[in-house]
């Protein structure tokens, strides 16, 4: 793997990153929802009042502003016309990713709201007004279902699905997505 995708995960994950995840998209995308079950846990322990440490907040935001907007990318892009390309009929897949679809819209709606709420905190530690609280519950518990229903179908049919090129394809976007480059234009998944 080269310094570029080395750079790409030791940044995007953190101390969490495994150096291998981009080897297959699949992998990174499955990281990535990983990742977000984590920031909706900080959102639930600042909702109940916790003290978060100043990395926690990092996180939330980092994901939030950077990650989450290239994670819904890697999925609209590449992941759902793919498979829309690539299921049978009777995978029913088109009504999961109407869904899908549906859902990644609010996220996208809804997340300057969350940000704006984690900084506000982060800058003075006010209290959360109750209806921001309600308003930063629904968001993860929303975030959460996304994420099941993604986990427990999208993931097991592509990786039935999805050929070793739409693969190659696939990663080689979400590396140019990230502002980096493949480390051979010949890469397989």
């Amino acid at each position: 793997m080269g310094k570029d995708t080395e750079r790409l995960l030791n940044s995007a994950r953190g101390e969490t990153a495994r150096i291998g995840d981009l080897d297959n998209p699949l992998d990174f995308i499955a990281e990535d929802h990983m990742r977000e079950r984590e920031v909706c846990a900080l959102i639930d322990r600042l909702v109940s009042a916790a003290s978060l440490q100043d990395a926690d907040i990092h996180q939330m935001l980092a994901f939030l502003e950077d990650h989450l907007p290239q994670h819904l990318a890697d999925e609209e892009i590449d992941l759902f016309p793919m498979m829309l390309e690539r299921c049978d009929p009777e995978d029913e897949i088109e009504k999961v990713i109407d869904k899908l679809h549906s859902d990644h819209g609010h996220a996208l709606a809804d997340a300057p709201a969350i940000i704006a709420m984690i900084q506000s905190v982060a800058a003075a530690s006010p209290q959360l007004s109750d209806d921001d609280c309600q308003q930063m519950a629904a968001f993860a518990h929303h975030a959460r279902r996304h994420l099941i229903l993604e986990n427990a179908v999208i993931l097991p049919i592509a990786r039935a699905r999805l050929t070793d090129d739409d693969l190659s394809v696939m990663k080689r976007h979400m590396l140019e997505r990230r502002g980096l480059r493949s480390t051979s234009e010949n890469d397989r998944c």
